[in-house]
């Protein structure tokens, strides 16, 4: 018996392709060998904006007139170079990246992935050809909204790609913080370029960059465009934006905390020496306690104490203070006002003796912490001085009979000396006129001294008054007078 003929081969035909087409997420745009459209899936129609095939065009010349491409950085794509005619050429297209926008529309409306397939029933020529497209628009804009970002992000940023670790972008920030170019960083490896040195462990912050890992704030020195190095931190963030898995890696300059460190430090260095070296009595008490931190040799002296028997202890504690209380005044005052100066204080040397003194003291911070800097200035004996002249010029003055009185103004003003005068400069004329007042001349005499007019002499007197700032001929006899002006000058 014969055996049974084998079923015959039903290849598939246009009408299986459409009904495969039309169950697939993914638009599909079936050809002929010759260019004509033969059909579209909803999927291809939706990411063309239209309703029917026919929208699309009868043919791929149709397409190009309807459709404009542009690569994915917007630049105009030639018309041999559309998908459509690169298959229909018998190119391959994996995985092509296009804008595309409906014919004179300038900005693109959607991004396409674009691939190929060929299918043919007898295994010869394709028999159709068709257009695979993937809407990769969201994908597109999440990207172009992160680069646009990125390069307005004022801080310094990178973009480094995981899988060789080479750098893809540097935001403006970054070329501004270390001078290069975005031609001497792209391409180029972040550890062969040698970007981060002094890192803390270099071989596990790689290792981790290379798994796509968060790195946490590191301290490191960025490598700048003159071949110095800036103290920065940074951190490390896996992105899935880009076309590949990368990291942003973000910076903040450290250079200008550590440099006001530096300075800082340099600046307490100096008025530590400054400080021990000061031929003046200086201390330094903590605002918090008033406790001593510090004394210069000057102040051991003043007060013939030892640094040792006063540091970390109040002034009550070791006596240091002849009144206390007014002291705590002095303080509270300082830490109000942030400085006092020339307050008469008391001290109490080892000895058990009292040291009078004019204290000034400033608000200062030392190492961070809250402290007062003070200065003592021995007055002691100079007070001393000035009450035995006192006491000798009342004694005189008691019968003062036999005096001159020249000598009678001496000596009042050594009992109740004159505020130290602002330096006045006075003309020569000024001078001359101011001497002849001294002696109690009126203006019409000095007129006639001096040969010039009455009026003259009232001018020169009036810019006398203003220089020395008196209204009156006597304060003008008494400021002349102090410093040795008229006939009794000599």
């Amino acid at each position: 018996m014969p055996a049974d003929p084998p079923p015959a081969v039903r290849h598939p035909n246009l009408r299986h392709l459409e009904q495969l087409m039309a169950q697939l997420l993914e638009g599909v745009i079936l050809l002929d060998p010759t260019g004509v459209i033969l059909s579209a899936n909803a999927a291809a129609l939706a990411m063309h904006g239209v309703e029917g095939v026919d929208a699309l065009g009868a043919t791929a010349e149709g397409y190009a007139e309807r459709f404009t491409l542009w690569t994915p950085d917007h630049r105009p794509l030639r018309r041999r170079d559309y998908p459509i005619f690169k298959v229909l050429a018998g190119e391959s297209i994996p995985d092509m990246i296009v804008e595309v926008a409906p014919a004179r529309v300038d900005e693109a409306r959607w991004v396409h992935q674009v691939r190929d397939v060929a299918m043919d029933v007898d295994g010869g020529e394709p028999d159709y050809l068709a257009i695979v497209l993937n809407d990769v628009s969201e994908r597109y804009d999440a990207q172009a909204r992160f680069d646009a970002m990125f390069r307005a992000n004022p801080a310094p940023a990178i973009i480094v790609r995981q899988r060789d670790m080479k750098l893809m972008a540097a935001n403006p920030g970054f070329l501004s913080l270390t001078g290069f170019v975005q031609g001497d960083l792209l391409g180029q490896s972040l550890f062969g370029l040698n970007l981060l040195g002094e890192l803390p462990d270099r071989s596990a912050v790689r290792r981790q960059m290379e798994a796509g890992e968060v790195v946490a704030q590191t301290e490191a020195e960025l490598l700048v465009a003159d071949g110095s190095r800036r103290l920065v931190i940074f951190a490390g963030q896996p992105i899935d934006v880009t076309q590949e898995s990368a990291l942003l890696l973000t910076f903040a300059d450290l250079q200008p905390r550590q440099d006001a460190e530096r300075s800082l430090a340099a600046s307490e260095r100096h008025l530590r020496a400054v400080f021990e070296m000061a031929p003046v009595a200086m201390a330094i008490t903590r605002a918090s306690d008033q406790r001593l931190v510090s004394v210069n040799d000057a102040f051991c002296a003043l007060t013939g104490r030892e640094a040792a028997s006063l540091l970390e202890r109040t002034g009550g504690e070791t006596g240091l203070w002849y009144d206390p209380e007014q002291h705590e005044r002095t303080a509270a005052e300082l830490a109000d006002g942030g400085s006092i100066r020339e307050r008469d204080v008391r001290i109490v040397s080892r000895s058990g003796s009292v040291v009078d003194c004019l204290g000034s003291a400033e608000a200062i911070q030392v190492h961070g912490a809250s402290c007062a800097l003070w200065v003592f200035q021995d007055v002691t004996e100079r007070r001393r001085n000035d009450a035995e002249l006192a006491a000798a010029i009342e004694e005189a003055l008691k019968d003062a009979t036999w005096l001159s009185r020249s000598i009678l103004d001496k000596l009042a003003t050594l009992r109740r000396p004159a505020p130290h005068a602002i330096a006045v400069e006075l003309s020569p004329r000024e001078r001359e006129i101011l001497d002849l007042i001294c002696d109690d001349l009126d203006d019409a005499a000095i007129a006639e001294r001096l040969t010039i007019s009455r009026n003259t002499v009232r001018n020169h007197v009036a810019s006398i008054y203003a220089k020395i700032g008196t209204n009156r001929r006597s304060g003008a006899v008494v400021w002349g007078r102090e410093r040795g002006m008229g006939s009794t000058r000599n």
